[in-house]
């Protein structure tokens, strides 16, 4: 997947979890807890669904690599490269 596929993959997660938030205007470079209504279990969610999809593996001590749009895609990006959208 690039880079775009996987911001579009993970904003449909989003869509599902943050429901009354308004995603068209997400920043990618501002936590998404400083723009969005999540708690650690929406957190959990996003994790789990991208295990569940992709079948992506991400250590707890990773968690802090998923804090903006941004820097999740740059984290994602090499794990997810051989996965077709």
């Amino acid at each position: 997947m690039t880079p775009g596929e996987i911001r579009t993959a993970v904003l449909d997660i989003l869509e599902g979890i943050a429901q009354d938030d308004d995603l068209g205007q997400l920043d990618d470079s501002v936590a998404f807890r400083e723009q969005l209504e999540l708690d650690s279990m929406d957190f959990l969610d996003i994790v789990m669904e991208l295990r569940k999809r992709y079948r992506v593996q991400i250590p707890e001590e990773d968690y802090p690599k998923l804090e903006s749009m941004g820097s999740t895609v740059e984290y994602l990006t090499p794990l997810m490269a051989d996965i077709s959208a």
